[in-house]
């Protein structure tokens, strides 16, 4: 028995449609984000009353979504996205349901292969979503997720919905161009269509022969991984006899949560052989070290602490601490480069590192040695947290209210 997730609107009503059509088991599930208020009740209706006409088990659910990302600090879109599978994986669970199926569609999948494409996601991304995979939930990520429309065109989807004359509802807020999907589907793509009214179709195809790439590719990596990676060093003087490093590295440093500048920061570093040195060390926020400075450099350790507001900040000699709370991603140690910038403890406005270190008389040796900490959650990748064993920034300094930090030190 599998569950189908049923919005209401004419794709998921398709769906739901289809799989009643085709006789097997099956529940309905439909989330009411309270978005847009009386319409968001009338989608709701709608469902259940759908479900009511053919007999359907039908799970309703309502979500306080703005409250949810305002507490989590991501973007209602996103908030929506993690309640609904969260529930989903939860369903499955309590009621023993096989599977979720979904209604995306050709059309979705080119809006994600754009979006991919402008984030940054690598071949990956570009392959779009598959027809099965499993719940993007952490504690839900064994359940199967099937998209059995997601061959069908928009076109498909209206001609089932006059032919099978079959109620639904329209988001009024699809039309708005608030969001970047919408963007694309209301100004891009009817763009794109007026230079080949067949784009959708042939973005599937071209989808699906990424996808063969993309086979490949994992296969080089997981047959090449192993020599230069053992989850602790890269060796890079190895990694660079391998044809196609620069893949190998993307793909480690990626799945360890490393910002898209970051990683080409470390490429362009691995590829000039800058000091002679290995790749540094990138540390995750939690204190989980993901990549260790070379032999004969300074190690950087960073461990996560409970602060007590009685405390004095004052730490000491090479030792920093930051508060956690302020850290938007993971920190990374790395080498400075040109470009990268803070605002030091104690003075005021932006200083140039480069000007930090001539301030204070540094010689070409010290430079090269310096190591900074960045924070993969900022924008701006030149944007340094710390000088390791020396200064922080002025935005993640301890104050009154902090109550956990991350104490970064420096080893000889």
């Amino acid at each position: 028995m599998v569950l189908v997730a049923v919005s209401g609107g004419r794709d998921s009503m398709v769906l739901a449609e289809k799989v009643r059509r085709e006789g097997g088991p099956f529940a309905v599930a439909h989330c009411n984000f309270r978005l847009r208020g009386a319409e968001s009740d009338a989608d709701e209706t709608l469902v259940r009353e759908w479900a009511a006409r053919y007999g359907v088990t039908c799970h309703v659910r309502a979500f306080d979504t703005e409250a949810y990302a305002a507490a989590e600090g991501i973007s209602v879109e996103m908030a929506a996205r993690q309640l609904r599978y969260r529930w989903f994986g939860q369903l499955c669970r309590e009621h023993g349901y096989e599977a979720v199926l979904t209604a995306h569609h050709a059309g979705d999948n080119a809006e994600t292969f754009f979006l991919n494409l402008l984030r940054g996601s690598g071949v990956k991304g570009l392959c779009g979503m598959p027809e099965e995979g499993f719940l993007p939930d952490p504690d839900y990520g064994d359940i199967p997720l099937r998209r059995p429309l997601l061959h069908l065109m928009r076109a498909d989807i209206d001609r089932l919905v006059k032919e099978w004359e079959l109620p639904y509802r329209d988001d009024h807020t699809n039309a708005e161009n608030t969001v970047k999907r919408n963007k694309l589907r209301n100004q891009v793509f009817p763009i794109l269509r007026e230079i080949n009214p067949s784009f959708e179709e042939t973005l599937a195809a071209d989808m699906q022969r990424l996808r063969l790439v993309e086979r490949i590719a994992d296969d080089y990596f997981e047959e090449h991984v192993t020599l230069v990676w053992d989850g602790r060093r890269i060796d890079t003087d190895l990694l660079k006899t391998l044809p196609s490093w620069e893949y190998i590295l993307y793909r480690i440093l990626a799945q360890e949560g490393m910002a898209p500048a970051l990683i080409d920061q470390a490429t362009e570093i691995v590829r000039s052989g800058l000091s002679g040195r290995r790749v540094g060390a990138f540390i995750s926020a939690t204190g989980r070290l993901v990549r260790e400075e070379a032999v004969g450099t300074p190690e950087i350790v960073v461990s996560e602490e409970a602060w007590n507001p009685d405390r004095s900040p004052i730490m000491p000699e090479g030792v920093l601490a930051v508060d956690a709370d302020k850290v938007h991603g993971d920190l990374v140690a790395d080498r400075w480069v040109a470009g990268d910038w803070m605002r030091p403890l104690g003075m005021r406005g932006r200083k140039k590192l480069q000007d930090w270190f001539k301030d204070r008389h540094y010689s070409l040796v010290d430079k090269q040695r310096a190591i900074v900490v960045r924070d993969s959650g900022l924008a701006d990748a030149h944007h340094v947290v710390a000088i390791a064993g020396h200064t922080i920034d002025q935005a993640y300094k301890i104050t009154p209210s902090t109550r956990r930090v991350f104490v970064i030190t420096k080893r000889s």
